[in-house]
């Protein structure tokens, strides 16, 4: 066969631009990870402990909005342009983040400010990278190879979120929080290098008309019900204009969607795969997913950190027990579900296990040893472990071979708008808490606290008085636990609704070897 022939051609081709594919998704994977164990830092040298959450929600919510438009425009104009605009996109927001606060840039009175404004940005690139690296997997490389090349970029993914709290923290400590944002410019450049240089892609064009309006109509209802979470009940009462006013945006702008959808030529999120139940079931997993783990996870490293008193390197380190887990767990079921062809009981597992993990974390207090906290995290590693694999395998095997790339995306779009939701529910639930607590035990000394003029940094807790301090931990850390008490409830809706997933037959199976339906088969990714 000519395909069999060109094999060992294209095997090459693929091993010259992997490692720039590579290079482009640990931007991705590792800047978050990196950012985490720096925001407390950073919160120690603008202030404003109360938009903290909004440093990631921009940054998630900027991923978010982009991810469905990127795949869109890169079959309009070229995978490879496209591709290489979304690196250098990352990477300008990446300076500007590095930049901001600084005397060039006004000084750090507006930091915060424009801290979370270059996250968005900077989240608009990332928003490319992984859609993209994988979309040029598939232009390489057909269906039946793939699994090869995919494991090798799972492998480094998940490299990359073991790596980034601990490259994070060391960063932290020994250089300055700005260089967790610099350490993507030398990395960038090096991917932007290979890819423009070897990089060729089959001159293969399809003219494609982009759903600018559906585009825009789903940007703007998830920004607003994002802001209805963050500002609800913290800046603006639950019933002032401000948040009713955003309230009746985000329907008339999600019903519009909906609406242009079911009739634009070619949608950017078609409406009829989620007509089968399992698509629209490990949907609503994958949002679950997000919601719990990317909002709750954020406030660990600043409950290490200032509660526990770790550095910032060392709470990169104990976040190591979640990373690992989810790696070993993921690997294992990825192998099983290749054996037996059964996935069904994963997600309903992982749910479970997530669950479990959020009420273990929930019970941590300021008397909370770091071996107790490592154990409880690595239970939650486990159940990330079971849910992060099957709920892309799930949503693939849901759909026809046409829709497989919608698939992909729309499980990516649900897994991160559930953390944009998360961060800034969260984040809301944990400052309302914060400020209570604080005002209920220090009384003025906390209602100071609690109005944001304090400088929040780990190191300059020891400068309190003893009194103070003692009530400002117990307050964080009360907040914090409340966090994941919330978080229980959404955990606990993942097993029950994976409990209604009908397990289909894997196409590419046994039973399908020899048929057409073998170059078909959705590789199992671990997003």
């Amino acid at each position: 066969m000519k395909e069999t022939a060109a094999a060992p051609a294209r095997r090459r081709e693929v091993m010259v631009v992997l490692p720039g594919l590579m290079l482009a998704m640990v931007l991705a994977m590792l800047d978050n990870m990196i950012v985490s164990t720096a925001l407390p830092r950073i919160v120690g040298e603008f202030g404003g402990l109360t938009h903290l959450s909004w440093v990631v929600t921009a940054y998630v919510l900027g991923t978010t909005v982009s991810t469905p438009i990127w795949g869109k425009i890169g079959d309009l104009y070229g995978r490879k342009s496209i591709f290489l605009a979304s690196i250098a996109i990352f990477m300008v927001g990446s300076a500007l983040c590095g930049m901001a606060g600084s005397e060039m840039l006004g000084g750090p009175s507006d930091g915060m400010t424009q801290l979370i404004a270059f996250r968005a940005l900077q989240g608009l690139g990332a928003g490319g990278l992984m859609v993209n690296a994988m979309a040029i997997i598939g232009d390489l490389v057909p269906p039946r190879e793939r699994g090869q090349y995919q494991g090798i970029m799972a492998a480094v993914m998940s490299l990359a979120m073991i790596a980034g709290p601990f490259v994070g923290g060391f960063i932290t400590d020994n250089l300055d929080w700005r260089w967790a944002f610099y350490v993507n410019l030398p990395v960038g450049f090096v991917a932007l290098a290979l890819l423009a240089v070897k990089l060729q892609l089959p001159k293969l064009r399809t003219e494609h008309r982009i759903d600018w309006l559906g585009a825009a109509l789903l940007s703007v209802g998830i920004t607003a019900l994002v802001l209805i979470t963050t500002w609800g009940g913290n800046d603006y009462a639950w019933g002032s204009w401000q948040i009713l006013g955003l309230a009746g945006l985000a329907v008339v702008t999600l019903v519009l969607f909906v609406l242009v959808e079911r009739r634009v030529a070619e949608p950017i999120m078609p409406l009829n795969v989620f007509r089968d139940r399992n698509f629209s079931l490990i949907s609503g997993v994958g949002f679950l997913l997000g919601f719990a783990m990317f909002g709750a996870i954020n406030f660990l490293p600043l409950f290490q950190q200032t509660v526990q008193g770790a550095s910032a390197t060392n709470s990169g380190l104990l976040l190591l027990p979640m990373m690992g887990a989810a790696m070993v767990v993921s690997l294992f079921v990825g192998r099983a579900i290749t054996q037996t062809g059964k996935y069904k009981l994963y997600p309903i597992l992982g749910g479970v296990g997530m669950a479990i993990a959020m009420w273990l974390l929930s019970l941590m207090d300021v008397n909370t040893p770091a071996w107790q906290t490592g154990v409880f995290i690595a239970v939650l590693g486990v159940g990330m472990g079971f849910l992060m694999q099957t709920t892309m395998l799930i949503a693939q095997n849901s759909v026809e071979q046409k829709d497989l790339g919608v698939a992909s995306s729309a499980s990516t779009f649900f897994r991160s708008i559930g953390g944009s939701f998360g961060v800034s529910l969260f984040g809301a639930v944990f400052n309302n808490q914060l400020t209570s607590s604080l005002e209920s035990k220090l009384g003025a000394a906390g209602e100071q606290l609690a109005s944001g003029g304090a400088q929040f940094n780990p190191a300059a807790l020891h400068e309190l008085p003893a009194n103070v301090r003692v009530g400002f931990l117990e307050s964080l850390a009360e907040s914090i636990s409340s966090v994941f008490w919330w978080a229980i409830l959404f955990a606990i809706v993942v097993p029950l609704l994976a409990a209604f997933i009908k397990e289909i037959p894997l196409r590419g199976g046994p039973e399908a070897s020899g048929s057409e339906e073998d170059d078909r088969l959705p590789v199992p990714a671990l997003d």
